[in-house]
């Protein structure tokens, strides 16, 4: 569950960061191998999506530490950045795991405290860089970036949720029970590796 929560900052902050920890548990106990598999019709890999996820709110912060500007990536030719975007999709034969969580981590730092810092209604000039962008608005708010934000991280965790059950068959509470090490009970039995190892998975890092 988010913390609680005193103000509109904080609810905002809040859930997003339990979308990262959803996408976090949705990873858990999984190899480096398993995270760059594609089990489902989609081509995207579990680590694929916390790759692009931390990328993508990299992009939108970096608005926000820019705003009423606009950031210095924009600047980038079209080109290059649509070469840098899809890389964003593909864990590769160099990218671990826990390098890939590492960087979630670091991100969502960065988010708390930028955002701490920036008024939710201070303008955030729209991007003139990609065709997806409307036209007819010429800047957002810090308050619609964020809920862009979680709407972005909970929709590739629902994903996530899909690609990881068809990796090994675990779903999402089972995880959030092992990774949080909660008892089993008659209703709800923590997710264990199909072939126990001396070596557990690491925990996951605890939602603040």
């Amino acid at each position: 569950m988010p913390r609680p929560v005193a103000d509109e900052k904080t609810s905002l902050l809040a859930y997003l960061l339990q979308q990262h920890q959803n996408l976090r548990t949705t990873a858990y106990g999984l190899t480096d191998d398993q995270a760059r598999s594609t089990p489902t019709v989609s081509a995207l890999s579990v680590g694929a999506l916390l790759k692009h996820v931390t990328a993508c709110e990299a992009s939108w912060v970096d608005r926000i530490a820019a705003a009423p500007a606009h950031p210095a990536s924009d600047e980038i030719p079209f080109e290059e950045a649509v070469a840098t975007y899809a890389d964003q999709y593909t864990m590769t034969a160099e990218d671990t795991l826990g390098g890939l969580l590492a960087a979630l981590d670091a991100q969502e730092a960065a988010t708390e405290r930028i955002v701490a810092a920036a008024g939710l209604d201070t303008p955030v000039p729209v991007p003139r860089s990609a065709p997806w962008f409307p036209r007819d608005v010429d800047a957002w708010s810090v308050r619609w970036v964020l809920g862009h934000l979680i709407e972005e991280v909970a929709r590739h965790s629902g994903h996530a949720d899909i690609i990881r059950e068809g990796i090994d068959g675990a779903t999402w509470f089972e995880l959030m029970a092992a990774a949080d090490g909660m008892p089993e009970t008659p209703w709800l039995k923590p997710w264990t590796p199909a072939a126990a190892t001396s070596s557990p998975a690491p925990p996951v890092p605890a939602a603040r």
